[in-house]
């Protein structure tokens, strides 16, 4: 557990007003002045304790006033408050309710660093994956018209999660709908809105007004009198007329009633505004279009590129983060320059990320060949598809997506690339445990989703000169797709090769010779997989290690071979049942390997989510350390008397 800092963290008198806050409801009797004062305490706050346990400061810096505001406006958690992505949601954890516990944020036992609904009331909806919000938020809406209950709903989506098209599909449908639903869309980098100021926040005043949207409401009643034809044309008239002050056009289009742009610091232009959205009675949805900034009144934050949207650990006063020094290159790192060396021989390689151009290398792809390059944005569906276009026109696409991204995109996956044969090429980062991001960003289902999928040649690194290797294999499959999965961090430190050369497709090698034991390891548990082996020899087991590098098509020779010779054969992956070990135990299944006693096991992630804390700590609760490897042969031979209490998280 981490360690208690609650006394170094709250209640020392730099915070005064905070401290008096432990609920929103504490906040409802505040002067415009307090709220502001409190405003200021909050992010000073959300800056302290981000810099002990790290996380994505510059986000929830940008939400600071728009929190204290809501929270002050709304009677939540009664009114749904659903925050989009959830990491804008330091400073709303702080004041409902979990500011003692801010020192354990994103840690073992700790707080998610994103909403939560076992967390808190105050988290109707958990929002780790962008762009769910307004369709949540409208089903919230929906289900308490159904029952009688009168609530507001505020749906709070920003940070890019409006490039995502289910965003947009939810606007449609909430367009069609008298759901009383607000969303706030958070503008903080996608510079859509016009300057904001004392002009415009006065036009979003009136115009959310009741006054204002009564007299609307009665125009469209008295209108309704006259022939349809003049009808729309007074209604379009109106929406352009509001529109070319506002910029809110395309919202109203898809039936939104649109407020805005109002400054988000301002809480002098905010208040007013959610307080007529609060008081409105008219049906249907809102958007407040409400403009921020990242990172905003810490100044090392606004200076950096990115606004400090994930940090670690940092010194408050200068801002500079503890990175601990990497003993080996990431395999992020790995893959770019990998991905580089095979762009410079062939100009029809390139690559296609989802909004995360940084976490998966190809921001140092599009540095030396921008023009081969696409960011689409937070749209997996898309990228997908889009990559597929390319691959009919004989392009090589390589599309590197976190594991747990690529899963809104399964249905493009099958559809428009596995059954239409394209050879697109999955680079899928993150596989595996990702630690202080929790069970929302782990990539433990990609083997199962995509190795059911005919045609599919998926490989799993054991080092980086394996992935080396395995990029140029990629580069090479022209008649089919592909996919690569590796996992978040550094690699193990072994000497890598000037260049990758493409591998036998479904060959796996031989990485230590035994008797009696066999353990068939895929991707990230290798080096695991040779320290049981070392166990089990001192024990006076035999044991062979075989790197399987391939999920699909598995090895079949070195599977026969190793049921052969071996008294139990153990599968290991960092991954859910259904994946490699699924398809060996298949294969050997239909070909009687299971039918001369040989003993025959599988380890996988358990079926279970495993929350946030370090990553090998992850991986002995899950059983798929060296010591848990050392246990299944052990139990598989009868003598599991041998096999020590694990050492659980």
């Amino acid at each position: 557990m981490p360690e208690d800092r609650t006394e170094d963290s709250t209640e020392d008198g730099l915070t005064p007003l905070l401290d008096t806050v432990k609920v929103p409801a504490d906040t409802r009797d505040f002067s415009i002045d307090q709220l502001k004062q409190l405003a200021d305490e909050l992010r000073q706050d959300t800056v302290r304790s981000v810099s002990i346990t790290g996380g994505h400061l510059g986000a929830s810096l940008g939400v600071v006033e728009l929190t204290v505001a809501i929270h002050h406006i709304f009677d939540t958690p009664d009114d749904r408050l659903i925050w989009d992505v959830g990491h804008q949601c330091y400073p709303h954890k702080i004041l409902t309710g979990r500011r003692d516990r801010m020192n354990t944020l994103r840690q073992g036992g700790g707080l998610s660093g994103f909403t939560k609904r076992d967390e808190s009331e105050y988290d109707p909806f958990g929002a780790a994956h962008s762009s769910t919000s307004i369709s949540a938020g409208l089903g919230m809406a929906v289900a308490s018209d159904l029952d009688g209950v009168k609530r507001n709903v505020i749906a709070v989506i920003g940070d890019g999660a409006m490039t995502a098209g289910m965003a947009y599909e939810a606007m449609n449908n909430a367009g069609a709908m008298d759901a009383r639903l607000i969303v706030i869309l958070n503008d903080n980098d996608m510079s859509i809105a016009p300057p904001v100021g004392a002009l415009s926040a006065y036009l979003s005043r009136l115009i959310s007004s009741k006054s204002y949207r009564s007299m609307r409401h009665f125009a469209g009643d008295i209108l309704k009198k006259f022939p349809r034809q003049i009808e729309e044309r007074a209604r379009r008239a109106e929406e352009y007329a509001r529109g070319i002050v506002t910029g809110g056009t395309m919202f109203e289009e898809l039936g939104f009633f649109y407020v805005g742009p109002v400054d988000g610091h301002n809480l002098d232009h905010l208040l007013p505004v959610l307080k007529n959205l609060r008081d409105e009675k008219e049906p249907g949805p809102v958007l407040l279009h409400v403009v921020t900034k990242k990172g905003h009144g810490y100044g090392p934050a606004e200076k950096s590129s990115d606004k400090y949207h994930g940090v670690s650990k940092f010194d408050v006063v200068t801002g500079e983060q503890v990175k601990a020094k990497a003993n080996a290159p990431s395999y992020t790192s790995i893959f770019a320059r990998a991905l580089l060396d095979e762009a410079a021989d062939d100009d029809k390689v390139v690559a296609i990320t989802a909004a995360m151009p940084g976490g998966t290398g190809i921001d140092r792809f599009a540095a030396t060949y921008p023009e081969r390059s696409f960011d689409v944005g937070i749209a997996e569906q898309h990228g997908v598809t889009f990559a597929a276009g390319m691959a009919t026109e004989g392009y090589k696409p390589f599309v590197a997506i976190y594991s747990t991204f690529l899963q809104r995109a399964y249905d493009q996956v099958v559809h428009d690339v596995a059954i239409q044969k394209l050879p697109v090429r999955f680079i899928l980062d993150r596989a595996g445990y990702v630690g202080a991001d929790g069970s929302t960003h782990c990539g433990a289902f990609d083997l199962a989703y995509l190795a059911t999928l005919p045609g599919f040649v998926i490989m799993a690194p054991s080092d980086e000169a394996e992935l080396m290797h395995m990029v140029a294999t990629a580069a090479a499959i022209d008649d089919g797709p592909s996919a690569i999965r590796y996992p978040r961090g550094e690699g193990v430190g072994v000497e890598l090769p000037a260049r990758g050369n493409a591998l036998e497709i479904g060959k796996g090698r031989m990485v230590r010779e035994g008797t009696t034991v066999a353990i068939l390891s895929l991707g990230s548990r290798l080096a695991e997989s040779v320290k049981a082996a070392e166990e089990l020899a001192a024990r006076g087991l035999s044991t062979t290690v075989a790197d399987a590098r391939f999920a699909k098509p598995v090895d079949e020779a070195m599977i026969r071979d190793l049921a052969a010779r071996h008294d139990v054969l153990i599968t290991v992956e960092e991954g859910a049942v259904g994946g490699f070990g699924s398809h060996v135990l298949s294969f050997m299944a239909n070909e009687g390997l299971l039918e001369n006693g040989l003993k025959v096991r599988s380890l996988t992630m358990p079926d279970r989510f495993i929350e946030q804390t370090k990553p090998d700590l992850q991986l002995i609760d899950a059983g798929l350390d060296a010591d848990s490897i050392v246990a299944a042969a052990l139990q598989a031979l009868g003598r599991g008397d041998e096999v020590s209490a694990p050492a659980r998280a």
